[in-house]
């Protein structure tokens, strides 16, 4: 079989755990028999990280910028324990963090929709996508464990000499403080790539922050949403007979749970990263979810929304068998085959992306499934696959 050709290499970034295992299955047994897969590799692996002093992150990034598009398996953000565990030089950040802070992205994560699995919310009937902003807040914070009385402050000095002084709070014991920042112009790239999006895919775009208690950080998020929307956007939207809707995000929290979906909803950081999760776990499983950044410049990361499935990578490691989902590992690995072809004109890779997808879930479809599907899903009899099976009956399918 004549292999489909590629023109411009993907960035690869490896990663940890049991998604490393699945990253290289993925490759063995549904891209490089039908692809002559051409890509620009970093090892993203916690040890790797530690031994380069977390340069192969930023090289990563900058190779990203260059060649348009990225596929990322998922990686360990280290907490104590790991940094005890890899004996690791320094508690180093996440990978995706830096990522996306380098590429001044927007993170879209969107439920992938199958026969069988149903939602846990059962008025869902179509995806909803999360966008998440992809800078500051809390993953940029600053911290100071407080050891006794006294006061913390927010201070501001210019370049020209001008302060600003907030008093956080006075402190009449020991306690903790934290201080964030943001900048306005990723919350307006943030505001643009959301937009754009919602106009690509015909969809109405939701945001919520929470002005009324945070007057000026997240009012400011609002502020700039607005003024853009109403600058650039809003002919647009009403022209494609799509809508802009901003509230509060309890409120949002609320609307969403009695809507329908079909609809992006733009969220800051944390909110972003909470959200994805109670999504994609109400749609069915959290490793049944895509995720993109997208860059204002138009560069994407495709990668899934899950993390390296530590538990199962330990019952690997002793030799026991694992049935771990890989839907949303093969999603990301599609999505960048699929971006790579529109942007090459390649019209056999994007066809190929197409094709892979479907085998994936016409597999789940015919009952052939991981644990973590069987177990919620309301098809007659499914059969439950290893890790290992499960690929490779996509790939039986994906050969017919």
């Amino acid at each position: 079989m004549t292999k489909i050709a590629m023109t411009t290499p993907l960035v690869e970034m490896d990663g940890d755990e049991m998604t490393r295992i699945i990253w290289q299955m993925i490759k063995d047994e549904l891209i490089c028999p039908f692809v002559d897969l051409k890509t620009e590799y970093y090892d993203l692996g916690l040890e790797n990280r530690n031994a380069t002093d977390d340069m192969v992150t930023f090289e990563s990034a900058e190779a990203t910028k260059r060649l348009g598009v990225a596929v990322k398996c998922a990686t360990i953000t280290p907490n104590a324990a790991r940094v005890e565990e890899y004996d690791l030089k320094q508690m180093w950040k996440s990978p995706n963090g830096t990522i996306r802070a380098m590429l001044d992205g927007t993170v879209f994560r969107t439920p992938i929709i199958v026969k069988g699995i149903e939602p846990c919310v059962r008025n869902w009937t179509r995806p909803i996508t999360i966008a998440r902003h992809a800078y500051g807040d809390v993953y940029k914070n600053a911290e100071i464990r407080v050891p006794g009385p006294g006061k913390v402050e927010l201070v501001y000095t210019g370049d020209d000499g001008t302060e600003i002084r907030e008093l956080v709070h006075e402190y009449d014991g020991a306690g903790v403080a934290q201080g964030m920042h943001n900048l306005d112009a990723s919350i307006a790239s943030f505001a643009m790539s959301c937009f754009e999006f919602a106009l690509d895919t015909k969809q109405d775009l939701w945001f919520a922050t929470k002005d009324t208690i945070s007057k000026k950080y997240d009012h400011r998020f609002k502020d700039i949403f607005q003024e853009i929307y109403d600058d650039k956007y809003a002919a647009r939207f009403e022209e494609a007979g799509i809508e802009y809707f901003y509230t509060l995000i309890d409120d949002a929290v609320a609307r969403v749970m009695k809507a329908e979906g079909g609809f992006i909803w733009a969220c800051k950081n944390y909110d972003g990263d909470v959200m994805s999760d109670m999504v994609s776990s109400a749609f069915g499983s959290l490793a049944m979810m895509t995720s993109v950044l997208v860059s204002p410049a138009g560069v994407y990361e495709y990668e899934a929304a899950h993390g390296t499935v530590q538990r199962h990578y330990y019952k690997h490691l002793e030799g026991k068998e694992t049935s771990t989902n890989s839907v949303a590992t093969i999603f990301a690995w599609s999505g960048a085959l699929r971006k790579r072809g529109e942007l090459d004109g390649l019209d056999e890779l994007v066809a190929f992306a197409d094709r892979l997808e479907a085998a994936t879930l016409d597999t789940i479809e015919a009952g052939e499934m991981t644990g973590d599907l069987t177990r919620i899903t309301t098809l007659e009899n499914p059969t439950t696959l290893s890790t290992g099976e499960f690929i490779k009956a996509i790939a039986r399918r994906l050969a017919a």
